[in-house]
């Protein structure tokens, strides 16, 4: 098991906690993880398994995990100056960074707007924009996006086994519970017994996803993407099944469009255990170790 332990950064508004992996050398090879819309960076601890010897820092982002305090205006850019923060204190020279979900597109602007801290870029099922119907509300695009994801954000729990059991029936976990996701869910709340709430603010999922198919940061760093870029696809959803929050033909037309981008399928994986379980964790983590291995060479 990887040495873990975590720190905080500060940032606009207060501390953003940070978890980190591996070694302390800041001459380590290093990798900036950075997690979903309603997750924290516990949800790479599969991930890191997969990596011993690179050193993983991986911050809960503004409005969630216990940087959930954090006040807005949330939406990529604000992400963005977080994350350059955590760099610039945590890592010596520039990280190969990895996003899932809404973390893709956050490293996406990071990598745009702070070109010097980023050596290359890894989108896990996300960064691309999210095909929603038009003439949606931020709420309605929360919904058709997340749907129950955010209606949970609303419920109390008495227990954190009560918790485990709310999401025990889930159908993208349904077959890939592991250690990994009891210490996610755990993670995942706070508060006191018997009022215990996820630790997600809502008002920060709604900003931000609405962000997801129209925010113009997002299309301008995918239109001069300045990074080695590969985007992983999981063919199956948020709830376990087809299609996956893209479709592969929607995919596709994105890689015709940008030539820079490479394009992999992940067979087997999806929205969720394309990082949190086999075998999309040890293919993340072998697309990291290319990454670095490019920047070492």
């Amino acid at each position: 098991m990887k040495t873990y332990r975590t720190t905080t950064v500060p940032v606009t508004g207060g501390q953003l906690q940070v978890g980190l992996w591996g070694p302390e050398d800041l001459d380590a090879p290093t990798v900036l993880l950075v997690h979903g819309v309603t997750a924290s960076h516990k949800a790479w601890g599969r991930v890191a398994q997969c990596l011993p010897g690179v050193r993983l820092i991986a911050p809960d982002l503004r409005g969630r995990g216990r940087s959930n305090q954090l006040p807005g205006p949330y939406g990529m850019p604000a992400h963005a100056a977080d994350l350059a923060a955590v760099v610039r204190q945590l890592a010596d020279g520039p990280v190969a960074v990895a996003g899932h979900s809404m973390g893709a597109f956050a490293s996406l602007v990071f990598a745009d707007n702070y070109r010097d801290l980023v050596s290359s870029l890894l989108l896990v099922d996300g960064g691309l924009p999210l095909q929603v119907p038009p003439g949606l509300d931020d709420d309605q695009i929360v919904q058709a996006v997340l749907g129950p994801a955010a209606e949970r954000l609303a419920m109390e729990f008495e227990s954190v086994e009560a918790y485990k059991e709310f999401w025990a029936p889930h159908p993208a976990f349904a077959e890939h519970w592991n250690e990994l996701v009891d210490e996610y869910l755990e993670y995942d709340l706070h508060g006191a017994a018997p009022h215990l709430r996820p630790a997600t603010s809502y008002e920060a999922v709604a900003q931000d996803t609405a962000e997801l198919h129209r925010g113009a940061s997002l299309l301008a760093a995918l239109q001069q993407l300045h990074h080695p870029t590969v985007f992983l696809r999981s063919p199956k959803g948020l709830l376990g099944a087809e299609p996956g929050l893209y479709e592969a033909d929607y995919v596709k037309e994105w890689g015709q469009r940008l030539p820079e981008l490479a394009i992999e399928e992940v067979p087997g994986t999806n929205h969720y255990t394309i990082v949190m379980d086999s075998p999309g964790d040890q293919i993340v983590a072998g697309h990291l170790r290319a990454m670095l291995g490019a920047v070492r060479t």
